[in-house]
């Protein structure tokens, strides 16, 4: 190394790990000051700062401890720091880094072939690698606008419908809040009423080029389609020469007890192939990666050299974390795990006060509760120790990793009428406080 070099080059006491130091022994509320400083309030301010993480276990900064059951919103499959999927990672990086997708490494080819495999792909199927759920999304909107012609124009989504938040995937996206700031988005996407099979045969005909569901939809609270849906909009886009698209982001990668919903019960049983499918969250088991899968030959040539692409997609070190968490869930026997311990929250949940409805597959779940006390029940869970999210007032969600075990589950189901109980009362105070005259206020005088 030349005497340059060596003088440019940091030593482990500056740079980025004095800055890491610096932050040393702070608590939750210091670290939150920090954050609301320095970071960009497009979430908000976090509920906590979390330093470690252990299998389904997770320490704040405080050294408080909680039973994670959001898993990163579905994304931490293996639970944290899981030791095998660490050791890959830290190999691969060792070995080969990033090397840009002027090239490949045998990580890329051989997680491209597992994904075919466990899809039960055709011939001629392939595989677009990216870094995210929305990344993925955007692949198959321009897939989509692939299968168009002068009068096959026209993109079907779903009511409720949550695909991300870039400009593509944001126009399949049904939510307004989430759309009206950034209109006009890119044009051609109708949305219709969700599980409706017939509001569906109505608007699929040759002026469609692809329809895109989710299996079961996240954001609205776990909502399945209904028994049979998947399949007729199979009929539906193969008579109408319009694509499916289905958007597995969050219910792929054994989530729901299956390697995809679309092979589950949540398809009815049938043998059902979509034409195209995105992933990403689990795939990666914390490792960011998104990958869209293309089934057949006619659909995987639409898109063609230099029609697409991406800088970080598919490098060594991403790919290499999916075939470990891959092969993890197949070596542990992780979907039956799913879909036994899933089974056995949603028995449990369905027999607590205060639950009106239960749904979902595997590990998967979302829960209605009678009152609109979901976001004070979040705060009431951190607080007696456990990690979940409301999706909506009075509906919470579920997403352990994979590997939550029978015990933590009744550990939450022991303590969810504790944490409804206290949601209500602060509800309760709420409402009294709200409803209480203004001891400030000017009083009348005679």
């Amino acid at each position: 190394m030349s005497e340059a070099i060596q003088q440019a080059t940091p030593q482990p006491a500056t740079g980025s790990a004095s800055e890491l130091a610096s932050l040393d022994g702070l608590h939750n509320q210091e670290l939150l000051a920090r954050y609301n400083q320095s970071l960009m309030g497009v979430f908000g301010t976090p509920q906590r700062v979390l330093v470690r993480g252990n299998g389904c276990t997770v320490w704040d900064a405080d050294g408080k401890e909680y039973l994670d059951l959001l898993g990163g919103i579905a994304v931490n499959a293996l639970g944290h720091a899981d030791p095998f999927i660490t050791s890959i990672i830290s190999s691969q990086l060792s070995t080969l880094g990033h090397i840009s997708n002027f090239f490949t490494s045998p990580t890329q080819i051989a997680l491209a072939e597992k994904l075919l495999e466990l899809a039960h792909a055709p011939a001629g199927s392939k595989v677009f690698f990216a870094n995210s759920g929305t990344e993925a999304n955007e692949a198959a909107f321009k897939l989509a606008r692939r299968n168009s012609t002068a009068t096959r124009n026209r993109i079907i989504a779903l009511d409720g419908a949550f695909h991300g938040r870039t400009m593509g995937a944001l126009a399949l996206t049904a939510k307004q809040a989430y759309r009206e700031p950034f209109e006009p988005l890119p044009g051609g996407v109708e949305h219709i009423p969700f599980g409706d099979v017939d509001a569906l045969r109505a608007a699929v005909d040759g002026t469609v080029a692809a329809v895109v569901l989710e299996p079961i939809q996240g954001e609205v609270g776990v909502r399945p389609l209904p028994p049979g849906y998947l399949k007729a909009a199979r009929e539906i886009t193969r008579e109408a020469g319009a694509l499916l698209i289905l958007d597995e982001v969050q219910t792929g990668v054994g989530r729901t007890g299956n390697w995809f919903a679309y092979q589950g019960s949540v398809a009815g049983g049938e043998d059902i192939l979509p034409d195209a499918m995105t992933l990403a969250k689990g795939l990666g088991g914390g490792f960011p990666i998104g990958a869209m899968v293309t089934f057949g030959e006619q659909v995987s040539t639409l898109l063609t050299a230099g029609q697409h692409g991406t800088t970080f997609g598919g490098n060594p070190v991403a790919t290499a974390a999916a075939l470990a968490t891959l092969h993890s869930i197949e070596a542990r026997q992780l979907l039956q795990h799913a879909n036994d311990v899933g089974a056995q929250l949603r028995t449990a949940l369905a027999g607590i006060d205060g639950v009106t409805e239960v749904r979902g597959e595997g590990l998967l779940i979302g829960f209605d509760l009678a009152e609109e006390v979901a976001a004070l029940a979040v705060r009431a869970a951190l607080e007696a120790g456990f990690i979940i999210n409301n999706p909506g007032p009075r509906t919470l969600r579920l997403a352990p990793p994979l590997i939550l075990t029978g015990g933590q589950a009744d550990a939450f189901i022991q303590a969810l009428p504790a944490i409804l109980a206290a949601a209500a009362e602060a509800a309760a105070e709420a409402a009294t406080e709200k409803a209480a005259p203004n001891a400030d206020a000017p009083k009348d005088t005679p």
